[in-house]
């Protein structure tokens, strides 16, 4: 093996890291923070007093990450779980204390043909396991969207008020 790039990416130790699509890497460190890296350049990150404001800064820390290519699931050492959407860090889903003790790992169901069966419709389906001896099922409810073609044609549709209000406000506009 061949070292090709080294980098600082937290004070400490880090907890997890996480291969991703596109030569993505999460990690998930004991100075508190979750980063998401392109090669050694920060492309975005969490802390704790930024995301859970009212937390002590000391209180939580991130222990375990895995990067669906869509998705980032988190689990603390509190026992919390988390996914957040992975390129805006926007958080779906958090359960506080999901366990009640240190998040070991987790991981993304595949979208395989089992995997399918066990999203059921939802968006993603990620598996926690803790120090208590439970593997826990967490699943992220599919986000409600607007079909393309409904939001052509709302588009027309307030193109042609505009343009009616228009010619109301403004006699001989066209």
């Amino acid at each position: 093996m061949k070292k090709t790039l080294e980098f600082k990416a937290h004070d400490g130790e880090i907890e997890d890291i996480a291969l991703g699509p596109d030569n993505k890497v999460v990690t998930a460190g004991r100075d508190f923070q979750c980063c998401v890296w392109q090669q050694d350049q920060l492309v975005t990150g969490l802390r704790w007093n930024e995301n859970l404001p009212g937390i002590p800064d000391k209180a939580y820390r991130y222990q375990a990450c895995r990067d669906s290519g869509t998705f980032l699931g988190l689990g603390t050492v509190t026992g919390s779980v988390a996914i957040h959407i992975a390129f805006s860090l926007q958080r779906l889903y958090y359960v506080k204390e999901a366990h009640g003790i240190v998040v070991t790992d987790v991981a993304f169901v595949p979208e395989s043909r089992g995997g399918r069966e066990l999203l059921a419709g939802n968006e993603a389906a990620l598996l926690s396991v803790a120090v208590d001896s439970r593997c826990k099922l967490h699943l992220l409810p599919s986000r409600r969207s607007l079909p393309v073609w409904l939001l052509l044609l709302l588009c027309a549709g307030l193109i042609v008020a505009a343009i009616l209000l228009l010619q109301l406000t403004f006699p001989g506009f066209l």
